[in-house]
């Protein structure tokens, strides 16, 4: 019975306490850190905004190239097409007619669907129609302007007529003489010339989003190699553990020597030059047959297999060389023998100096005197 009262207690003491404001403040959660993206991942944004803007520009020009070529295509269309209809003889004949509209208006039809022009409108030299793909307005003064073709000249402009802004030629119909007894225009609207350059659009979009989804896929797959070759890490873990990895090799007092596929020396630390006798700054690249190193311990460093504390000599050291294959290369491991020394080595009995005989005779007999000690004489 007591439990239940005891919860019903703090229940109210934490009621009280939270009335009276003595409870702390609430702090805001706290947001976890967003790592910085990988070195992979910013070069692959990179790539693909640079392709996209690439895409994009060209893309742009071709629009606008595509635009002032259809604009010009459309001027040497109605320009051919008003020209073959002006030098026709039949249209020369239907001019002097009693009614040129009837003749001339069912053949004005046929060339405007026969040919890739809006309108194929002949008319009288003071502008009344005589043909129009609207019979409607045949009868009605031409919109546009004629002066240059009255004077006998083919002249094309952008005007808007009865059905609409269009790119039109104006040529003159001659007598031999010479005189201009008729004008003659054919027109191609700017809404077809725009459906046109739309249709164009739509075709240089698709090319545009095949070559930015290719150059995308392509882009991935070597941003993909780049992360699994380093390890997905950013710009800032990758100059850490170049510092570290340096730090490393120049702190360890072991030699390190690393061969790559070709068995040409890809790295050597510190230690490495000085227990190898490596001497010059052209120790990298170099193959190791020619770093001068003893036969038995170029044939280790050459060998696929692993080699484990095998003792070998150079000119100076006893080494226990280990070598491991990695990455198509050899990782070797080497230091200095504890025990072990060539006679050249100053360690050797051979090198003592003389000073040890200025030393105090021992006391005491033993086949090894202890340091500080001179073999008493027998």
């Amino acid at each position: 019975m007591h439990a239940p009262v005891t919860a019903v207690t703090l229940a109210c003491i934490t009621f009280t306490e939270r009335a009276r404001g003595t409870l702390a403040p609430m702090r805001p959660p706290r947001l976890p850190r967003t790592r910085p993206r990988s070195l992979a991942g910013q070069l692959f944004a990179v790539q693909i905004v640079l392709v996209a803007a690439v895409v994009a520009g060209c893309a742009a020009f071709a629009y606008l190239s595509d635009r002032s070529e259809a604009e010009r295509a459309a001027r040497r269309e109605v320009t051919a097409a008003a020209t073959a209809v002006a030098a026709s003889p039949a249209v020369r004949s239907a001019v002097h007619g009693p009614d040129p509209a009837r003749e001339l208006q069912p053949y004005a039809e046929r060339v405007r669907h026969d040919t890739a022009v809006d309108f194929v409108t002949i008319m009288s030299p003071r502008g009344i129609r005589w043909t129009h793909p609207d019979p409607a307005r045949i009868g009605e003064n031409f919109l546009g302007h004629t002066g240059p073709a009255l004077q006998g000249r083919v002249f094309s402009e952008t005007y808007t007529g009865t059905l609409g802004p269009s790119v039109r030629a104006v040529a003159p119909v001659r007598e031999p003489d010479g005189r201009v007894t008729a004008l003659v225009s054919a027109g191609i609207t700017v809404d077809t010339i725009s459906a046109q350059i739309r249709r164009q659009v739509a075709q240089l979009i698709g090319v545009a989003l095949a070559v930015l989804a290719v150059g995308g896929a392509g882009t991935y797959l070597l941003n993909a190699r780049l992360r699994r070759h380093t390890h997905g890490m950013n710009a800032g873990e990758l100059a850490r553990m170049h510092d570290y990895h340096q730090a490393a090799l120049h702190a360890v007092r072991e030699g390190l020597l690393m061969l790559d596929g070709q068995r040409r020396v890809a790295l050597v630390n510190d230690g490495g030059r000085e227990l190898l006798g490596l001497r010059g700054p052209d120790v990298i690249g170099r193959p190791v047959e020619g770093l001068g190193l003893p036969e038995s311990l170029t044939r280790a460093l050459l060998s696929p297999e692993r080699r484990v504390d095998e003792v070998h000599l150079t000119a100076e050291r006893t080494l226990v060389v280990n070598t491991s294959p990695v990455s198509g290369g050899v990782a070797a491991r080497h230091r200095d023998h504890p025990s072990r020394h060539t006679p050249n080595s100053p360690r050797s009995p051979a090198n003592w100096t003389p000073y040890a005989a200025s030393r105090r005779p021992c006391a005491h007999r033993r086949t090894r005197p202890p340091t500080g000690c001179t073999p008493s004489s027998p």
